[in-house]
C-alpha cells in the first residue's frame, strides 16, 4: 500500500555546504536553496572535523538561515567521529541529520535510538543516504524501518563507484538503482532526493539531469554548487501551466460531484480521482513555495 510523504514541503534544491568553511556557511544564508546539508563528512579533513562540528551546530542554532531547512551530514557509522557527531547534532537540533551509507533497516533503528537517547528534539528527522549496492537491494526495508526516517538521499557518485559503472549522459547504468530506490520511498511514504551532478561548468548537462530526475518522480536534487540552485528550483517546481491546469481539474471535478455527474473531462481528457490527487499535490507544493 502506498502513501503520500508525511509533509509536502519544498525540497527541490538541497545544497551541500562544507562545515569547515566559515565563509561558505555565511554565504549560504543568502542562497535560495530549499534546504542545506552542512557537511561534516567528505568536505572536511580529519583534523578539522571537531572544529567543523562545533561550527555547524552553532550555525543551526543561530536562527539566521530563514526559510532554509537545515540539516547536518555526520560521519558514517563506524568512523571515529560518528558517535560524537550524533551527540552534538542531537543537542543542536537541526531539522535533519543526514547519515551516509545506511545499508539496512537495523542501522536505521540504531541511528534513531542513538538520536533519541542523545535528546534530539522531535523535529530532528533522519535522512538516510542510499549509496551502495547493499542499500539498493534493501531500499524497501530501509525506507519503512522507522517513522522518524523522513528522507532518502541518493548517493550517486558512490553507486557509480561501487558498481564499476561510468558517469555518462542520461545515467543509463544508474537508472535501475534510482528507480528501485524511488519505488521504495513512495511505498513507504518518504521523500527522496536525486544525487549530485559533478560538472559545475556544464549547465546544459546539469539542466538535462535535473529534468530527468523530476520526470522520474524525485522530490528534488542534491547540489554541490550555488549556481545549480536556480535551475533546480525551476525544474522541480510546478510551472504556471501546471498550476493553471491543476486548478481547472479540481474545479471541474468538484462541479461534477456537486451535480452528481460521474464523468468529468477537462480539455477533452477524462479525469479520474488520481488526477485530482495529483492536482491537489501540485497546488499544495506551489502554495508552499510561493507562500513562505
Amino acid at each position: 500500500m502506498t502513501s503520500e510523504p508525511e509533509e509536502l514541503r519544498p525540497r527541490r534544491s538541497v545544497l551541500y555546504m562544507p562545515g569547515a568553511n566559515e565563509r561558505a556557511l555565511e554565504k549560504a544564508k543568502g542562497i535560495d536553496a530549499d534546504a542545506l546539508i552542512l557537511d561534516l563528512e567528505d568536505a572536511v579533513a580529519p583534523d578539522s572535523k571537531p572544529d567543523a562540528r562545533d561550527r555547524v551546530c552553532a550555525a543551526v542554532q543561530s536562527g539566521e538561515y530563514g526559510h532554509r531547512e537545515l540539516t547536518i551530514r555526520v560521519n558514517g557509522i563506524g568512523t571515529d567521529w560518528h558517535e560524537d557527531d550524533l551527540a552534538a547534532v542531537a543537542e543542536a537540533g537541526p531539522q535533519g541529520v543526514v547519515v551516509p551509507k545506511v545499508n539496512s533497516a537495523d542501522e536505521v533503528r540504531t541511528l534513531v535510538d542513538a538520536l533519541e537517547k542523545a535528546g534530539a528534539p522531535d523535529h530532528t528527522r533522519l535522512w538516510a543516504m542510499v549509496e551502495t549496492p547493499t542499500a539498493i537491494l534493501h531500499a524497501e526495508e530501509i525506507a519503512a524501518a522507522h517513522e522518524r526516517l523522513a528522507v532518502l538521499v541518493m548517493g550517486t557518485n558512490d553507486l557509480v563507484n561501487e558498481t564499476f559503472a561510468l558517469h555518462v549522459p542520461g545515467r543509463a547504468p544508474l537508472l535501475p538503482s534510482l528507480t528501485f530506490a524511488l519505488l521504495a520511498a513512495r511505498a513507504a511514504g518518504k521523500v527522496i532526493l536525486d544525487g549530485v551532478y559533478n560538472d559545475v561548468k556544464n549547465e546544459e548537462g546539469f539542466v538535462a539531469e535535473a529534468r530527468q530526475g523530476r520526470e522520474m518522480g524525485f522530490d528534488g536534487k542534491t547540489l554541490i554548487h550555488p549556481s545549480q540552485v536556480e535551475p533546480t528550483n525551476e525544474a522541480f517546481a510546478p510551472s504556471a501551466d501546471d498550476v493553471e491546469q491543476a486548478g481547472e481539474i479540481i474545479e471541474a471535478y468538484e462541479s461534477a460531484q456537486a451535480e452528481g455527474r460521474g464523468v468529468v473531462t477537462v480539455n477533452g481528457r477524462m479525469i479520474e480521482h488520481l488526477h485530482v490527487r495529483d492536482a491537489q499535490r501540485i497546488l499544495a507544493l506551489h502554495e508552499a513555495i510561493t507562500g513562505r
